[in-house]
Formats: C-alpha cells, sequence, structure tokens
C-alpha cells in the first residue's frame, strides 16, 4: 500500500481511468450532501489563509499486473461519491465559462482535457471516471454535453443541475469556485495487487458521510473476490436482478430483512442474526460452505429473494395465495417469514400440494390473530416460527404442522376454540390495530363477492356519546351507563357503513330505518341488524355470540385425532406440568361451564388488559396481579377474592371470611356461584378487587 497527500486535480490529471467496480454501490450522495461540499468549496476559497482543504480518501488498486494496457485502469475501493461529485462540479463549471474567459483562472477546455476526459482516449477510455450501469451513460452524458434522456441516473442528474444552479445564480464568482477546487486535498491510497486485501479495507472504511448497507457489504464480499468476467456474470444473473426486484439501490431495508430471513432458515440452530449484523453472519455462512462455489451461493440467496419479494410485497400471481400473504402481512407477521419461505420453497419445487400450502399458510393466520385476540404475548413468536419447521415431517406435510401447532402449549398455545371465542366477544376491538382486517375478515367471509371495507366507515350502532339521549337510556335500561361502559366497543356493538355522519347518535330505530340505515344497507353484516326492533345488551350479546361462532370458523383451530397426535409426541419428554386448559378441570362441565363462560365474560369485559391464567385446580384473572381465582366444583363454583375480608361492600352477606384458613387460592374472601341470577350481584363483588389490583394496591 502507497498512500500520501496530494491535491485532488492533482489525482485525476494524466492519461489514468478511475472504474468504478460492478459490486459497489451506485452513485448516492444526497442534496444535502452536495450543498455540504459546495460550501466546503466556497468556504476554502475565501478565507486566504486556508491553503489545501482535505475531503478524505481516494483507495483505488490497479486491475493487475498481467493487465498492461496503455490506460493505466484503476478499480475505486472507497471515494465514488467525492469523485462523482467534484466531476459534476467541474463540468458545472465549465458550461458556466467560455474558453477565452482568462479571469476564471482556467478555460472550459482545460477542465475539459485535464480533469474529465483523457484527451486521446479511445470510446470508454476517454473519460476520467467510469460509473457502473445507468450511472456510467448519465455522466458520460453531462461531461460529453450531450442530450439528457428520460432513463438517465436522478440522482445525478440533480445533483449536477444544483451545482449548475449555484455557479450560475448564486453571485459566487466562478474564479473562487476555481480556487477553491484547486485547495482540495486528499489522501492518496494506492493498493498493490496480490498484496493487499481490498475487501478487508473496505470494511474499515466508513469514510463516505453516508453508512454502508448490509447489502453494501455482502456485495462486495460476493464480487470483490471473483474475476471481472465472473464479477460481470453473477452480478448480471443473480445480483442486478435481485436489487432491481428490492425496488433498486438505496431501497435495502427490506433486502437486509430478507438476508436475516434466509440465513435463519439455512441455519442448523435457527439461530436469528441481529438486523445489523445480517453481514457477519452472511460471511459465516459463506464460510461454512467453502466446498460449495460463489455463484452457487449467491444462486440459492437469489432464489428465495424471488418469494421473499413475492410474500412481502404480495407480488404472487395465484390470487387466492396473494390474498392470504396480504393478510399475513395486514397482521404484520414477517416473524413467521423464515418458516413461511421454507413452506413456500417446497410448494414452488412441487414437493407440497397447493391445496396443503394454502392450509398452512390459513394455519399461521389463524394461530398468530388468535393468540392475539386472546392477549398471549407475541414477543416469542420469531423463535417459534424460526425453529418450527425442524420437528415437521415433509412425508406427512400438513399434518405434522397441525400436531406442530396443537403441541405447542404454554405461551406457544394455539389457543383453542372455547378461548378463542370468549375473548372475541369481549375484547375491545375498536381500538384493535387491525379492526379494519378482523371486520373485512367477517363482512367478506364466503363471498364472490366482496366489499372494499377501506371505503366505510366503524359504526358505534350504540353511541359512543357519553351523554345519551333519553331513548337510548330508556332502550338500554336503568343500568345504561355500566352497559355503555362494557360493551362499546366490543365486536357486537360494532359494523360498517357509508352513512355515520348521517347515522349519528340516532336512536336504534331510526339508525335501522333511515337512509343508508341497517334496513338497506349492502352491508353484509347490517343484514341482522335490519331485523331488530331493539338494541339493548341482551342483542349486543346476541351479535356478538353470532360473530364469535362465525370467527371460529373463519380463523380455524387444527383437527386432528389424540392417536394422530400421538404419533408426533416429542419422545421421552413429559407433558409441561405447568401448562393446563380448561379441559383439565372435570367439573367445568354442562350448566356449570355455562355458569363459568357468562360469568367470564363479565370479568374480561372490565378491561382489556384482564387476562386469564389457568392452573392445575383454579382459574385465576389477572390484571396488575391476581384478583380473584376460581375453582369449579360440583354444582357451584367457588370464588377466591383477592382481598382482605374487612375491605369488602358485601350487603346480601353471601361471603365466607377466610382469613387465616387454609385454602386454594389468593385472598381471604370466598364467595360462591350457584345460578344465573346471581351473576350480576357476584360480579359486583369481583369488581370490588379487581379495582383494588388495578390501583395497584391491595392492602393484603
Amino acid at each position: 500500500m502507497k498512500a500520501g497527500e496530494t491535491r485532488l486535480l492533482t489525482l485525476l490529471e494524466g492519461k489514468r481511468q478511475f472504474i468504478i467496480p460492478i459490486y459497489q454501490r451506485t452513485y448516492s450522495w444526497t442534496l444535502d450532501q452536495c450543498e455540504q461540499l459546495w460550501n466546503d468549496v466556497l468556504g476554502a476559497a475565501k478565507d486566504d489563509s486556508i491553503y489545501s482543504h482535505f475531503i478524505g480518501s481516494i483507495v483505488y488498486i490497479g486491475e493487475g499486473a498481467q493487465v498492461i494496457t496503455a490506460m493505466p485502469k484503476l478499480l475505486v475501493i472507497d471515494g465514488q461519491q467525492r469523485l462523482t461529485t467534484l466531476s459534476l462540479m467541474l463540468a458545472a463549471l465549465r458550461d458556466s465559462i467560455g474558453n477565452d474567459n482568462t479571469d476564471v483562472g482556467v478555460s472550459s477546455e482545460e477542465i475539459n482535457d485535464s480533469y474529465l476526459l483523457n484527451k486521446h482516449g479511445k470510446q470508454d477510455q476517454r473519460y476520467k471516471i467510469l460509473l457502473n450501469r445507468r450511472d456510467r451513460d448519465t455522466l458520460t452524458r453531462i461531461v460529453d454535453s450531450t442530450e439528457i434522456s428520460e432513463n438517465d441516473s436522478n440522482r445525478i442528474l440533480e445533483n449536477y443541475k444544483f451545482l449548475k444552479e449555484q455557479v450560475h445564480t448564486s453571485g459566487v464568482d466562478p474564479s473562487k469556485v476555481w480556487e477553491g477546487i484547486t485547495k482540495l486535498v486528499v489522501v492518496d491510497v494506492a493498493l498493490e495487487h496480490g498484496r493487499d486485501n481490498p475487501q478487508l479495507i473496505f470494511e474499515s472504511l466508513n469514510s463516505t458521510g453516508l453508512d454502508l448497507s448490509q447489502a453494501d457489504l455482502i456485495r462486495n464480499n460476493v464480487l470483490m473476490g471473483l474475476r471481472p468476467d465472473d464479477q460481470e456474470k453473477v452480478y448480471s444473473n443473480y445480483w442486478y436482478p435481485m436489487e432491481q426486484s428490492f425496488g433498486g439501490p438505496g431501497t435495502f431495508d427490506q433486502f437486509d430483512r430478507f438476508v436475516r430471513d434466509y440465513l435463519t432458515l439455512k441455519s442448523n440452530t435457527r439461530a436469528i442474526p441481529r438486523i445489523n449484523e445480517v453481514y457477519v453472519n452472511f460471511k459465516a455462512h459463506v464460510r461454512d460452505q467453502q466446498h460449495v462455489p460463489i455463484e452457487q451461493v449467491v444462486s440459492d440467496v437469489y432464489s428465495y429473494s424471488r418469494l421473499f419479494v413475492k410474500l412481502a410485497f404480495e407480488k404472487e400471481s395465484d390470487k387466492e395465495i396473494n390474498r392470504i400473504f396480504r393478510d399475513i402481512n395486514t397482521l404484520r407477521v414477517d416473524v413467521a417469514y423464515p418458516f413461511l419461505l421454507e413452506v413456500y420453497k417446497d410448494y414452488e419445487e412441487g414437493s407440497l400440494p397447493r391445496e396443503d400450502f394454502v392450509a398452512i399458510l390459513k394455519l399461521v393466520e389463524s394461530y398468530v390473530f388468535r393468540r392475539v385476540i386472546s392477549e398471549i404475548p407475541t414477543n416469542t413468536l420469531n423463535k417459534t416460527f424460526a425453529t418450527l419447521s425442524r420437528d415437521i415431517d415433509k412425508s406427512n406435510y400438513l399434518e405434522s404442522v397441525q400436531a406442530r401447532f396443537l403441541l405447542s402449549d404454554s405461551y406457544r398455545r394455539f389457543p383453542k376454540d372455547d378461548e378463542f371465542w370468549f375473548k372475541f366477544q369481549v375484547r375491545d376491538v375498536y381500538n384493535f390495530r387491525n379492526r379494519n382486517y378482523l371486520l373485512e375478515k367477517l363482512e367478506n367471509d364466503d363471498t364472490k363477492e366482496p366489499n372494499n371495507v377501506e371505503t366505510y366507515t366503524i359504526e358505534h350502532i350504540l353511541p359512543q356519546n357519553e351523554n345519551l339521549s333519553l331513548e337510548w337510556r330508556q332502550e338500554l335500561g336503568e343500568d345504561w351507563e355500566k352497559i355503555q361502559a362494557e360493551y362499546l366497543h366490543t365486536i357486537g356493538n360494532l359494523t360498517l357503513t357509508g352513512y355515520n355522519s348521517e347515522l349519528s347518535d340516532h336512536p336504534f330505530k331510526e339508525k335501522r330505518d333511515r337512509r343508508g340505515g341497517f334496513a338497506e344497507s349492502p352491508i353484509r353484516l347490517n343484514r341482522a341488524l335490519g331485523k331488530l326492533d331493539h338494541w339493548n345488551k341482551d342483542t349486543i350479546e346476541q351479535r356478538a355470540e353470532s360473530l364469535a361462532n362465525q370467527a371460529i370458523k373463519i380463523w380455524i383451530f387444527p383437527n386432528l385425532s389424540p392417536q394422530t397426535l400421538e404419533k408426533y409426541q416429542p419422545a421421552k419428554v413429559e407433558k409441561d406440568k405447568s401448562a393446563y386448559s380448561l379441559e383439565d378441570h372435570e367439573s367445568l362441565r354442562g350448566k356449570n361451564l355455562e355458569l363459568f363462560q357468562q360469568l367470564e365474560k363479565r370479568i374480561l369485559n372490565f378491561d382489556a388488559s384482564v387476562r386469564r391464567e389457568i392452573k392445575k385446580l383454579t382459574i385465576a384473572y389477572k390484571t396488575i396481579s391476581s384478583f380473584v381465582d376460581v375453582i369449579s366444583q360440583k354444582g357451584d363454583l367457588k370464588l377466591i377474592l383477592n382481598m382482605r375480608f374487612d375491605q369488602l361492600d358485601d350487603p346480601k352477606g353471601i361471603c365466607r371470611d377466610l382469613t387465616n384458613k387454609g385454602h386454594w387460592g389468593n385472598g381471604d374472601v370466598e364467595a360462591r356461584l350457584v345460578s344465573e341470577d346471581q351473576l350480576d350481584y357476584v360480579t359486583s363483588l369481583i369488581r370490588q378487587s379487581y379495582e383494588l389490583h388495578k390501583e395497584g394496591s391491595t392492602g393484603t
């Protein structure tokens, strides 16, 4: 390596050509960076005490001793952005002065022949700087002063026009621009072919002012070590098409994500790389396959990138599959991509039938949505999907995927119908991030003529207005405030309309019968509403239950027989005894189950933060902490309220003091629920405990 300080113009003088290799990213300086360089040039010119202004390094390497040409060709490792921008500045200055203008200190001809062109070079060798791809054509047209094409590089054209405008209209004397350029100094770093490692040097440099993306580093790693002919082949056949499919240079956030997912599915451990360590992990992946030609590695990356683009950008030609991709992306299930890419690849290669591929996609969608509705934490989903395919038997593909989901327990569980059914009815779905997705799925379930939900607004049938009209209060009854608070944002009270402002807070019958109302609405969700005479607690609950019945058919739960499921049980691994379901509570059957379901609806409706935890002997309900434990017994439900007995307001005197008495559950208050007519009163007792724990202080 030879390095030394030199003036930029000295570096450009003489017979030589700086070539930007195809593995380098395209020209990417923004107007802000271009303006900064312009200001640096003017600042150096105006300050007579400054004899030089340092602007960074130019690192390059010759093509090799075996290549003997009359025109030395220097491959630029670092400095493309500065060299290109200064060439644009020189071209802008050249185009603004005449050859007879001696006041500037330089003529346009001298700029052309000494710093932009190799005067006697032939064809491409005429140009001092040769960029790659479209950038090349744009810069050569500017240097040659020929007509610009509509296909030219926008970034280069934008910066050239800016610099030309600055020279013409800023009022700065062109001689000062030239003086500033003559003061520019760089570190001239010439690498020795065969002795210096350009890849290591490239990785260590970041002096362009624009951070290198993981994609930039990977591209260099892949191409820099190849011979020029092989570089062109791999770049043209794989890298360039892949680059374009992600939106072209400068739009590689998605590419970095893709490589992370690719490396995850290729890893034996299914470890998920950090997004800012994708390049390091990619190098390790290549190193682990030293026996595999780099072209083959890139070909494999390219094949998966095609699938990623179709999945992430919803470009699958099969309309049904593409619709499911859209639904999965709406739910933001990109954590499932490593698994989906593997399944997608098997489908494309013919080892997975289309109907099974569709079923697996729907299963993933259902799994994620049911968990969201059931308020199961999603922070472990990335690991769940990263490792999902390890236990799949691809000779029984769909069945083994279903089994894998069914055998997931605890925080990885697939919510069963009862849990999902209950939660679906009581969740605040109005403030749910995916509420439009939810309503669209309900609205267009099993129809060939779907409605575009995005053209409608969400309508609260029972209005949000805290000052309800007399008609609405009479409709709801004496508990109207409580009913409005509990049911307002739940699915039973929500629908779609194109007449939101017209329906407003009007009484239910008026909403039903007026123009644009429920009776004449083309929206399927409104058909049943158009036949009702009242809207109150009972009708809200009935509609919620009806929609929940529809939901468990849309977001399906996999169904395998116990005998089939047993085949996929992990060998010699005992079932996690800490994970239980409602089925483990044997007394929760028949009328007891119905009573429990109605009680749970009320408890979960306290707040969206309330969650259920099923234990071996109790079913606990928690917010900041547990506030009630339900114990199913033959003939009734025992409730343990987590509060002191002296904190309780129990005018009917149905509760028992458990202070200093051994029992299951948390707290000192016991109540028993035997029949439906007790539900409202018992719920009011439970709410007292809930309010204490919601505030974070039980006093116990």
